[in-house]
């Protein structure tokens, strides 16, 4: 699309493994084994106000992805802090977006790479909304997806990994064909566990709030969030393996996420929902957390 502006060629700054430079300087070799192998974690956490929303938890839990992935980041939390701190300073960013990123570079080209240096990248920019305010005011769409998500002994699924979210493009590209706007994937047991890149809730008919339990994906730091502040409205909140033959019982459904935020569902397949007050609470209590509000 003409109007798109590459990420690759952006005004601004970005911190590469301890360094501010000009963004199109940034430029791993293309035989990164992060590029080749997976080995990639990464973070997506927004800025409101000039303050990054739970960064300490986002940089403990890059590390902890990276551990996982079996590579030690080269910095503790409190310098990634500060790195993206310095990063959104430096690039002018109070409302925006904030993407650190950590990979195996390219000393060692093959699926053994022990001995690749660890490099981590910062980047910030504008961002108001992952879905447009149209959508987010009637609900937003999602289809089915045929991909499902890994069980935990096939893949590092408590990980923010850069391979697990193959199959989250996939899905998207096919929801957004056939006009969603996004897609539910279920689960290697086909029960309902999250959408692309955010987590879900539903209203059930006893006006409880049920969401899957994130035993094969991962639990997201507003998935948290909001299970805290549903519960301090003294809002039930039942985490549970949920089947797709329940979404039929739900007469509310939310996506959550860092760039999702709490997004409403009006449509799952053929399954129509009309965001309520329950959803209007969380987003109300969420943008008032947040300093949003």
């Amino acid at each position: 699309m003409a109007d798109l502006i590459p990420f690759d060629d952006r005004d601004g700054r970005i911190w590469y493994n301890g360094t501010l430079i000009p963004w199109p300087d940034c430029r791993p070799h293309v035989l990164s084994h992060g590029l080749h192998y997976a080995s990639c974690v990464f973070e997506g956490e927004r800025s409101y106000g000039g303050r990054i929303y739970k960064l300490h938890e986002h940089s403990e839990r890059l590390i902890e992805s990276g551990r996982l992935l079996g590579f030690e980041i080269p910095y503790t939390a409190d310098e990634i802090d500060a790195a993206c701190v310095e990063t959104c300073r430096a690039n002018g960013i109070v409302d925006g977006y904030v993407r650190p990123v950590a990979w195996r570079g390219s000393e060692m080209m093959a699926v053994s790479a022990q001995h690749t240096k660890i490099h981590v990248a910062i980047a910030t920019w504008p961002w108001p909304s992952y879905f447009s305010p149209d959508l987010r005011r009637k609900g937003i769409s999602l289809r089915t997806s045929d991909w499902r998500r890994p069980a935990p002994d096939t893949a590092p699924t408590r990980s923010k990994a850069a391979g697990l979210y193959m199959i989250c493009t996939l899905s998207k590209h096919a929801a957004e064909a056939e006009g969603f706007a996004d897609a539910l994937m279920l689960d290697h047991r086909g029960q309902v566990a999250e959408a692309t890149g955010a987590n879900i809730f539903f209203v059930m008919g006893d006006g409880r709030l049920h969401t899957p339990t994130p035993d094969c994906f991962l639990d997201g730091i507003t998935r948290r969030t909001v299970i805290a502040l549903a519960r301090g409205m003294g809002i039930e909140v039942v985490e549970r393996p949920i089947l797709p033959d329940e979404l039929a019982a739900a007469t509310e459904a939310f996506l959550t996420g860092t760039a999702a935020e709490v997004t409403p569902v009006g449509r799952i397949d053929g399954h129509r929902y009309t965001p309520g007050a329950i959803t209007q609470a969380l987003i109300d209590a969420y943008e008032a957390e947040v300093g949003k509000a």
